[in-house]
């Protein structure tokens, strides 16, 4: 029984312990997100003899799930829709591609238009020079997202005192593949995963002080990984052994 109550008394300091992370958060101003050992993996490459020019048309989420609310219809996606500005931020990040761009490509047709029309009845004007062309296409998207797959906890109460820990993972999964231009041969396919991890940790006391007198105190906090974020690392890890395997068959080399 010491033991328990021991035991019981642990878990209640070590919730209310991060009572400060259960307060309210405080303004901020906006920053820049913070690199992920992924992004670092992805810098830290050897230098490439040349850059090669990559265009990528879409790359987007493939699973069509939806947020899970219960007896409420939710049209809020489960996964960033924003996969392709992800990946496009990737490989301006690094330096074996050039990205050149084709998701917003009438955009950019109808300003060039705007230019030589504007142009035409000047002199002396050169001309605008030709679209740089792709020599690989980057194709695949966000392929599966798995709620749930692990869940579990810890907790323990004893007269009125007790602390709990709950956690839950998900599971992403990313394919990408690498297209040549010329002949339509699949030159590289990857595919990576990431798991997201949601905990919530609460301590509580529950306890008859006196008679007809109840005193009740609770505090705990939940911690969620960020799924855009989770997204972020797991094109970043794609896009490196993207790169690691084209050294690997001869298709690139580095300098």
């Amino acid at each position: 029984m010491r033991v328990f109550l021991l035991f019981a008394w642990l878990l209640l300091l070590s919730g209310c312990g991060t009572l400060s992370r259960t307060l309210p958060p405080e303004q901020s101003l906006p920053s820049v997100l913070e690199t992920t050992e992924t992004y670092q993996e992805l810098k830290s490459l050897p230098e490439p003899k040349g850059r090669i020019p990559v265009a990528v048309y879409s790359f987007r989420d493939q699973t069509g799930q939806y947020k899970p609310k219960e007896n409420v219809s939710s049209f809020s996606t489960a996964v960033t829709q924003g996969a392709n500005s992800i990946l496009m931020q990737a490989l301006h990040e690094t330096d074996w591609f050039v990205a050149v761009e084709r998701e917003g490509l009438q955009n950019l047709l109808t300003e060039r238009k705007i230019v030589r029309a504007a142009n035409d009845d000047k002199q002396n004007i050169p001309e605008l020079p030709p679209l740089m062309t792709a020599k690989v296409i980057l194709e695949g998207g966000i392929i599966s997202y798995d709620s749930n797959t692990r869940t579990g906890g810890l907790g323990m109460e004893y007269f009125g005192i007790g602390a709990s820990e709950l956690y839950r993972e998900d599971t992403i999964s990313i394919y990408m593949r690498a297209v040549d231009v010329r002949t339509g041969q699949v030159l590289l396919s990857v595919a990576t995963t990431k798991k997201v991890l949601s905990m919530e940790v609460r301590a509580g006391f529950f306890r008859y002080v006196s008679y007809k007198r109840l005193a009740e105190a609770e505090a705990g906090f939940s911690d969620n990984e960020p799924m855009h974020i989770c997204v972020t690392q797991a094109i970043e890890k794609a896009l490196t052994e993207l790169i690691k395997q084209g050294i690997g068959k001869g298709l690139w080399s580095p300098a």
